[in-house]
């Protein structure tokens, strides 16, 4: 087992058309007819931006995506926690999502609320220092110990 990376999705396949990993053969998921008009689940492959997604910790919702970053060294969310905490901006790690349901637009994070509200302020302006974000890297990396 590869050491926990906090900037790297753990299921890549999970971003692009379904949460337990999918191949080219597999039939996407439906909703049945009496579904609203939203779009169906994007097939495997193709590109999704998860900005306005819910996110859900272990035990209850956390806000919704703001901003999602496919940087290479360092893949994250930014979530928008509203009223929950006074609006704060919080900063996930990819490696903290857990699954994500396309037709739903829910993240799932391995966090729980308590976990996440305790997070390291999110600086938009301190996020491209190395320092900030080897503090929330290890933040998080010490969270996932913990489970």
């Amino acid at each position: 087992m590869q050491p926990f990376n906090p900037w790297s999705w753990r299921d890549p396949a999970a971003l692009a058309g379904g949460y337990q990993q999918t191949d080219p053969d597999d039939v996407p998921q439906q909703r049945s007819g009496d579904a609203d008009d939203r779009p169906d689940a994007p097939g495997p492959g193709t590109p999704i931006d998860l900005t306005g997604y819910r996110v859900e910790a272990t035990d209850g919702r956390i806000g919704s995506i703001d901003e999602a970053s496919e940087d290479a060294d360092a893949r994250y969310l930014v979530v928008d926690t509203g009223p929950w905490i006074f609006g704060k901006k919080v900063l996930l790690p990819a490696g903290t999502v857990a699954r994500v349901d396309h037709l739903e637009r829910v993240v799932h994070v391995d966090r729980t609320r308590d976990q996440v509200k305790e997070s390291p302020a999110f600086d938009p302006d301190d996020f491209g220092r190395a320092d900030y974000r080897d503090r929330v890297g290890s933040y998080y990396t010490e969270s996932y110990r913990q489970r």
